[in-house]
């Protein structure tokens, strides 16, 4: 996502032309929505900051019955490539467009980054007890016994990935491209709280953050 260390040396609400250029090639977008996104995204955040605060307010809004926290916390680290608490513009639309434009293997790529929260390139069965947790606490799942319980989710999922305890971002990545069951628990669509609305042909984009009944500002 973005370049490790560069927050600091510019202005986080600007958009540069080789900001506009890179984003682009890896989104998918044209420069007209990536200035749209930008003025969303300024609109809510206008430091062109955003924090795990306003990240929480978004999935709470879109998950009202459920607990958002950990399930935040999670998603909210994995777009925050540089580790410094906050997202910028960049970050924020490199994770959106991979999610909604990316192929399938950069999606699986992005699940597995949600998962592994300390990068070091592997996650573990403890790692997916507790993005399990974190997903059911998100979906306000309250059965969590027998064949629910996150413990027997996991031992399913490395049963199916044929592991023991480790699982490495390769293996991750071909194991769910080969199993659709895999997939369709461990690749969460992590954008879906980001929004792009269209009003009278002109595509207008907006993060959800300001307006507190959730409806697109």
């Amino acid at each position: 996502m973005g370049a490790k260390g560069g927050k600091s040396k510019q202005d986080p609400t600007i958009l540069t032309e080789e900001q506009l250029k890179r984003l682009q090639n890896c989104t998918r977008y044209t420069a007209e929505e990536i200035s749209a996104w930008h003025a969303g995204f300024l609109k809510d955040c206008p430091s062109g900051k955003l924090d795990k605060k306003q990240f929480l307010n978004v999935y709470k809004k879109f998950y009202p019955e459920g607990k958002a926290d950990k399930y935040c916390n999670f998603v909210f680290k994995a777009f925050d490539s540089d580790g410094n608490g906050w997202i910028d513009f960049t970050e924020f639309l490199t994770a959106v467009g991979l999610s909604q434009h990316g192929e399938l293997k950069d999606k699986l790529g992005m699940a597995f980054d949600i998962y592994d929260q300390n990068k070091d390139g592997q996650i573990n069965r403890k790692d997916m007890v507790k993005i399990i947790e974190a997903m059911y606490d998100l979906a306000n799942e309250e059965d969590r016994r027998g064949e629910k319980a996150p413990e027997k989710r996991v031992e399913l999922i490395m049963k199916r990935l044929n592991k023991d305890d480790i699982v490495l971002r390769l293996e991750f990545i071909q194991g769910c491209l080969k199993d659709e069951f895999l997939r369709k628990i461990l690749a969460p669509n992590t954008a879906q709280p980001f929004g792009m609305n269209t009003t009278d042909g002109v595509q207008t984009t907006t993060i959800n953050i300001s307006d507190e009944t959730g409806a697109a500002v």
